[in-house]
């Protein structure tokens, strides 16, 4: 079997804007404490992490008491390509020159386009669309499926 490698700090990104998506409607912002015990993410990493993903306007932090981050957009405008380019910088494989030795040059090309397509895809899922599948099948607090309703709703 064949795997992609996902850096860490694209994964723990994705992972903790996909918590504060899955807990956008909660009474305010999410403190970094509770952030990395609802997802399992080390709190020291996580703090540079959501650095990153406010720097690139993504989430947004308040101070205090009762501080935290929450989304600084709809999850609908969130792609997981813009997570991602926010942890680890821009999805793109770019050569300063072609190396022609041994025909290098040919899997230069390869690997742009292999950028390329991981680019459309991650761009092909907001989180939104990872909130909806991340409820299917799991259970709310009285025990119904979330994201699917029922005839009486």
């Amino acid at each position: 079997m064949e795997y992609v490698k996902v850096s860490t700090r694209g994964d723990y990104a994705s992972r903790a804007l996909l918590s504060l998506a899955l807990h956008a409607g909660d009474e305010g912002p999410t403190s970094v404490r509770d952030l990395a015990e609802r997802t399992g993410l080390p709190q020291p990493y996580l703090e540079q992490i959501l650095l990153a993903v406010k720097g690139a306007g993504l989430a947004r932090s308040k101070r205090g008491v009762g501080g935290g981050y929450v989304l600084a957009r709809p999850p609908e405008e969130i792609t997981l390509a813009d997570i991602v380019a926010a942890a680890d910088g821009p999805i793109t494989t770019y050569f300063d020159s072609h190396d022609h030795r041994e025909g290098h040059c040919a899997l230069q090309d390869v690997w742009v386009k292999v950028s390329e397509s991981m680019r459309s895809i991650l761009e092909g899922f907001t989180l939104a669309d990872l909130v909806e599948r991340a409820r299917i099948g799991h259970l709310d607090a009285a025990g119904n499926p979330l994201g699917v309703t029922t005839r009486d709703e």
